[in-house]
This record gives C-alpha cells, sequence and structure tokens, in this order.
C-alpha cells in the first residue's frame, strides 16, 4: 500500500460518497471515508493497532519537559500518511487529555478544489474505521459571516486534511461533536471572528490540520520549517503575506495566531519531522510540526466569578425582553410564554446582579441600543429595564411604534465587571486589545463611551474602533493615540433572538 507523504497524487478517478447512515441516525447523511487504506489503514483493528504503536513511540520520547499550567485551547498536527507524519501526529494528540472536550472545531486547507473562504460541510455525521462523529451545529458561525461560508461539495467528498486527522481524536475522546472546516484563501482576522463563535462552549478545542514545508532537500527543508516554528511560536502578525510560506496551511494557521493573540494562548511546540526522518529519502522531503496552545480564558475576568449562562437562560432572558414590549403595548402573553417568564424572573442564576445591554435592530440596522455597564441590578430587571429604555429613550431614534414590534429583532447582552486596562502607549494599546472579545469603555475626563464587542464585527482593525469610540464619546477621532485615555474592558455573552 503506498502511503503518501503529504498529498495522495491527483487522480481523474472521481470519487464516490455514498450517504449510508449508521444505526440510530435515522436516514442523516454521512461522509464516509475517502482515504482509508491510502493515507492510514481502512480496517479498524489495524487502524487502532498503528495509532496505538505511534502513541508508544511518543510517549517513549516526549519533547516538552514542562507545560503551561493552564489548559489546552488548540492545536496544530499534520495530515500526510501515517507513515510519515504519524509519531509527530500522535505527540500532538497526546496532549489531549482524554475525554476533555465534547467539541472539537478542526480546520483544514483546501488542497483539491479552489475556493475562498470557507467550506463547511453539509453532513449530519462523520464515519472513519474508528466509528462516526455527529457535526455539530455551527448556524452561530453562519450568521456571524453569513457571506464567509458555503457548502462546496467537491472539496466534502475529497479534502483529506480534515479526515486524515480524525482517527487520532477519535482516539482521545470517546464521544464528541466534531465542525469541519476547509479554509481557502481569506482575512485572518474576519475568519476568526467567525471561528470565535464556535469557540464559547467551554469544552470546545480547536485544531488545525497543517504540514509545514514541501519538497525541498532535509537539510534546507529543516531549516526552512524552524524558522517557520519559530514564527509560529512568536504569534507572527504577518504571517499570511509572506509569499515565501511553503506551508499547504498558509490560512488555518493564519486564523489560529489570530485567535491564539487575541485571547493570550502560550504556544509550545511538542515534536518536529519530516519525511526524511521516517519513511522517506531526503532527497525531497514534507515537514510536520506540533505546536499546542495553552490559555485560560471564559467569559469572566479574573474578578468575575459567575458561571456563563447557559443557551437555555439566555433564551429566556431574549423571551423576557420580547414579552416585555408586548406588555408595554398592550397585548396579551402567550400562557407558554407567561410560564416561561415565571421561571425566567425565579431562576437564582439571572438575579446575580451584573451589566446588561440589549440592542433592538430591523432588518439587520440599528433602533435602539442602550444598557448599564455595572452590576447595580440583577440581570433579569436590567433587561426588562434596558429593553424599554431602548425601545422608546434612546436619543439617537423616534420611540419604537407598535407597527414595527413584529419587525424587530432582540438581542440581550450579559456582561463581565469591567476591569481597566494599563497601557503603555498607543501602540501597546492597540496590541492589548482583543478584537471580536473585549468590549471597551474609554474616559476622559466627563467623557466617555463604551463599544460592545459586537461592534468589531463592523470595525474589526483596532485603529478605526478606537477612533470611532473617542468620537462617540465626544472626543478628538485620534485622542486614542494621546495615551491619556483611561480604558476599561469586559466581555459579554449575547443572545439572539430566534427568528
Amino acid at each position: 500500500m503506498f502511503v503518501p507523504r503529504c498529498l495522495l497524487f491527483f487522480t481523474a478517478i472521481v470519487f464516490l460518497w455514498c450517504p449510508i447512515a449508521p444505526m440510530g441516525t435515522s436516514g442523516a447523511s454521512v461522509r464516509d471515508p475517502v482515504w482509508a487504506g491510502k493515507f492510514y489503514p481502512a480496517n479498524r483493528e489495524d487502524l487502532l493497532g498503528l495509532i496505538g504503536r505511534l502513541t508508544d513511540t511518543a510517549e517513549k520520547k516526549p519533547t516538552v519537559v514542562h507545560r503551561p499550567h493552564t489548559r489546552l485551547r488548540a492545536l496544530m498536527m499534520p495530515h500526510a500518511g501515517y507513515a510519515y507524519s504519524g509519531v509527530t501526529a500522535a505527540h500532538a494528540a497526546l496532549a489531549i487529555a482524554r475525554d476533555r472536550f465534547d467539541r472539537v472545531v478542526l480546520l483544514g486547507p483546501d488542497h483539491r478544489v479552489g475556493f475562498r473562504n470557507a467550506s463547511v460541510s453539509n453532513a449530519a455525521y462523520w464515519r472513519t474505521p474508528l466509528g462516526v462523529v455527529p457535526v455539530g451545529d455551527y448556524s452561530t458561525m453562519l450568521r456571524c459571516r453569513p457571506g464567509l461560508f458555503a457548502t462546496v461539495a467537491d472539496s466534502d467528498r475529497q479534502e483529506h486534511s480534515l479526515e486524515v486527522t480524525l482517527p487520532f481524536l477519535q482516539a482521545r475522546l470517546s464521544r464528541f461533536e466534531l465542525i469541519p472546516v476547509v479554509l481557502g484563501p481569506c482575512e485572518a482576522q474576519i475568519m476568526a471572528q467567525a471561528i470565535a463563535t464556535l469557540l464559547q462552549h467551554p469544552q470546545t478545542l480547536l485544531v488545525v490540520s497543517a504540514d509545514l514545508s514541501h519538497y525541498l532537500p532535509y537539510g534546507d527543508a529543516v531549516k526552512r520549517d524552524r524558522e517557520t516554528l519559530n514564527r509560529i511560536l512568536a504569534l507572527d502578525p504577518h504571517w499570511q503575506q509572506d509569499q515565501d510560506n511553503r506551508t499547504c496551511s498558509r490560512y488555518p494557521v493564519g486564523v489560529l495566531l489570530e485567535l491564539a493573540r487575541n485571547r493570550h494562548w502560550q504556544p509550545v511546540l511538542l515534536h518536529y519531522s519530516n519525511s526524511g526522518d521516517t519513511a522517506g529519502d531526503k532527497a525531497s522531503v514534507v515537514g510536520y510540526g506540533a505546536v499546542a496552545f495553552y490559555g485560560e480564558e471564559g467569559m469572566q475576568n479574573q474578578s468575575d466569578n459567575r458561571q456563563p449562562l447557559t443557551a437555555e437562560q439566555g433564551a429566556a432572558l431574549v423571551v423576557l425582553a420580547r414579552q416585555t414590549l408586548i406588555r408595554h403595548f398592550g397585548e396579551t402573553t402567550a400562557p407558554a410564554d407567561a410560564q416561561r417568564l415565571e421561571a425566567c424572573l425565579a431562576d437564582p442564576a439571572l438575579q446575580v446582579c451584573c451589566g446588561t445591554f440589549v440592542t433592538l435592530k430591523i432588518d439587520n440596522q440599528l433602533r435602539g441600543c442602550i444598557g448599564s455597564l455595572s452590576g447595580t441590578s440583577p440581570i433579569a430587571a436590567g433587561v426588562r429595564s434596558n429593553v424599554l429604555n431602548a425601545a422608546f429613550h434612546d436619543p439617537r431614534f423616534a420611540p419604537l411604534g407598535k407597527t414595527e414590534l413584529d419587525a424587530v429583532q432582540i438581542e440581550v447582552s450579559v456582561l463581565s465587571e469591567p476591569v481597566p486596562l494599563a497601557y503603555s502607549d498607543a501602540d501597546d494599546l492597540l496590541a492589548r486589545l482583543r478584537p471580536g472579545i473585549d468590549g471597551v469603555i474609554i474616559k476622559k475626563g466627563h467623557a466617555s463611551a463604551t463599544f460592545l464587542p459586537q461592534v468589531w464585527e463592523q470595525l474589526p482593525q483596532p485603529e478605526p474602533f478606537l477612533s470611532h469610540l473617542c468620537q462617540k464619546a465626544g472626543l478628538p477621532a485620534g485622542q486614542w493615540r494621546e495615551g491619556d485615555l483611561e480604558v476599561q474592558i469586559y466581555q459579554v455573552q449575547y443572545f439572539e433572538e430566534a427568528r
């Protein structure tokens, strides 16, 4: 059996993808393996045995003595044939504590089709010889950036970079859902903001499937790959712009580095090898690296020890906001909604005092937004108050009319407690902000203003974000460059109305 060290050669064969449902999936579509028997064994026992031997080899030759005392957030691991890259892939997989994660967001590069931005799978399950993995819900990501994502059927059927990585994940995690995304040329910052919406679930691991240099002589490859790995470990912000970048995963790695910078993840090199070290000659090799990213994050700042709200609690808050408007206009609340309101108001988690904002939109255009930054009232009470203020007391808009009620879209944001952001100068301020994550408050004298993290979607670059925020506060647009602003940051959980 020929096992490719990077790509199986391109061929005119048409690959047949038969959506055969596994037991208990009620006819749901399944992406069956395409590369089993080529990149890795097609027989379950043979595959388990090979992964076991590769893992044993990795365990006997660990390359990292001390790992950070923080949580694993992301991995970079290779996707070549197991005979070539399997030992390095095993070093990456060993970083995953068994059954620690119940969701994996898997990013890989497009090798075979050619498209911009991202392709997502339309299958409900992915199958390998080790079993079936359900595909998770990525609707939040699609709503965040609807123009970035499509289902490219040929890519979904033929791309190997995700499929080859999956058995290593299955060997470490007994039950998890998969979010498979294949990336073509894309803007790292914009794509990272969309992918970030999938990382809000606390037990989520981001995995990027990536090989390093391709087809250089052994010595040249080692030198090039060390330079590449050093740039990854430095979280190089210019990664995607390097035209001499010979990795096949320029765009997935660029997104990973964008997220790592924003979230202050610490990268650790786990292993490096190339095909000349394993099963190939040294005249023309492919490089492989395993890198783990560690960090502590969540909705809370260190001074805010509240537990994040569940999706059900968030949905109840949105219902509370709408029913508050309905009652204001004298309409009757449906019995089922009245029961949800009673449960919402009785939920102890929604009686905790913290800041809330309510945003109203019509046809995705702002129609009102008012809230409180600090925890002076319980969450539920804050939502009831702020939805009325957003509807009737936002000075930028006329009061909401009853005829607009059915068209209005409601978003509820629950804030962590703001904390000061220390910075030395304008450049340091730009470096410390985390686009898509941090809400920002600025103050100078009596002037102050805030932007919720959602505003990063319209202003993804820190410079215009801060300039518009200064103008909102009544300050010159460039005031942030003077280094004399008081700056605070906070994070939010936000919940949208299902319409």
